[in-house]
C-alpha cells in the first residue's frame, strides 16, 4: 500500500475516541470503507480514515443525517452547500422550539387545562400563511362592503397583528386569545356594526379619521372631568356634553339636537365593548406597541350623560 501504515477497526477508535461497533457501523455505510483486509480477513484502514472519522463525528454532532454525511466525505456535494441548506433547516426548528417554549411557559402561568393547551398549541403553531388567512378572514367580516371607503386601507391595517418569529410567551399567550377573539361570532358583529356606524358618519371625501378624532375629543373633554370626579348628570356636565354633541355635529354638517344626540349615544355604546379593548391591548402587546389607553372609563361617563339629557 504504497508505505502507508494501515489501521484495525481498534486502532482507529483509540484514536478517534469512538467505539469499535460505531466505527463498523459507519464502515458498513460504506462512509469509511476499509483500505485492505488482513490476512485473517479483519478489515484495515488507511490514515485518511481518521480524518473521515474525524468530519462524520462532527457532521454527526451538528446534527447532519448518514445520506448527507456520505455526500459530503465522497465530494458529491460541498461542505459549504451542506452547511447552508442545514443552517436554514435549524433555524426552522430553532424557531419551533421557542414557539413551545413559549405556549409551555404561558400555559404555566395561567394554568391552563389541557383542553386549552391543545388550543393554544394549536393556534400558536400555525404558519404564517395560516394565520393570515385567520385574520384576513376576520377583518374581511368586518369591514365587508367598505373596501372603496377612503379610510378602510389605514384602519384595517391599525388592527392587524404580526407575530414576530421569535415570540415571546406573551405575545404567544396574546396570540392565542386575539385568534380566539378572530372566532367569536358576537364580537366579529359587534366590530362590522361599529366599522358600518363610523363609515355612515363620514362624508365619502372626508380623510379627518372620524374614530380617532371622536376619541380624541372624548379623551380630552371627558378626561378632567373624570378626574375631578364630575357626576355626569349633574349640572357642572352640561358644558362637556354640550361640546362634544357639537363637536360631533361639526363632523357631520348636522344640528345638535335630540336626534343627533341619539347617534352619538349610539356610537358611544357600539364603542363600549370591553372585547374592544381587549383587542386593541391584545394587539399592541403582539406588534410591540405602547399599551392603548382604556376608552371604557370615558365612554361609560359619556354615555351615562348623554343619557341624563335625552327624553325617556
Amino acid at each position: 500500500m504504497n508505505g502507508d501504515t494501515l489501521h484495525s477497526i481498534g486502532d482507529l477508535a483509540r484514536r478517534t475516541g469512538l467505539t469499535v461497533k460505531t466505527v463498523r457501523f459507519y464502515s458498513d455505510a460504506g462512509i469509511v470503507p476499509p483500505t485492505d483486509r488482513s490476512p485473517a480477513g479483519y478489515r484495515l484502514y488507511g490514515t485518511d480514515a481518521v480524518a473521515r472519522l474525524d468530519l462524520v463525528r462532527t457532521l454527526r454532532d451538528l446534527g447532519l443525517d448518514l445520506p448527507t454525511i456520505r455526500k459530503v466525505v465522497d465530494r458529491e456535494v460541498s461542505l459549504p452547500e451542506v452547511a447552508a441548506a442545514h443552517a436554514d433547516a435549524l433555524e426552522v426548528q430553532i424557531r419551533v422550539l421557542r414557539l413551545r417554549r413559549a405556549v409551555l411557559t404561558a400555559v404555566a402561568r395561567r394554568g391552563s387545562t389541557p383542553e386549552e393547551l391543545d388550543l393554544m398549541h394549536k393556534l400558536a403553531k400555525l404558519s404564517e400563511e395560516e394565520r393570515n388567512r385567520l385574520i384576513d378572514d376576520f377583518l374581511g367580516t368586518v369591514f365587508d362592503g367598505l373596501d372603496d371607503h377612503p379610510a378602510f386601507a389605514g384602519v384595517a391595517r391599525s388592527l392587524t397583528p404580526e407575530l414576530p418569529d421569535d415570540p415571546d410567551a406573551e405575545q404567544v399567550e396574546a396570540w392565542v386569545e386575539l385568534a380566539e377573539l378572530f372566532q367569536d361570532s358576537g364580537f366579529r358583529s359587534t366590530m362590522q356594526g361599529m366599522a358600518r356606524d363610523l363609515a355612515a358618519d363620514r362624508a365619502p371625501d372626508d380623510s379627518t379619521g372620524l374614530p380617532r378624532v371622536l376619541a380624541e375629543a372624548l379623551r380630552s373633554q371627558v378626561a378632567p372631568a373624570l378626574a375631578a370626579g364630575t357626576d355626569p348628570a349633574s349640572p357642572e356636565a352640561e358644558p362637556i356634553v354640550t361640546a362634544l354633541a357639537g363637536h360631533y355635529a361639526h363632523i357631520l354638517g348636522l344640528p345638535d339636537d335630540t336626534d343627533l344626540r341619539r347617534r352619538l349615544l349610539s356610537r358611544i355604546a357600539t364603542m363600549d365593548d370591553p372585547r374592544r379593548d381587549r383587542y386593541l391591548l391584545l394587539l399592541a402587546v403582539i406588534n410591540g406597541w405602547p399599551a392603548p389607553e382604556s376608552l371604557a372609563p370615558v365612554l361609560d361617563w359619556t354615555g351615562r350623560a348623554l343619557r341624563a339629557r335625552l327624553p325617556r
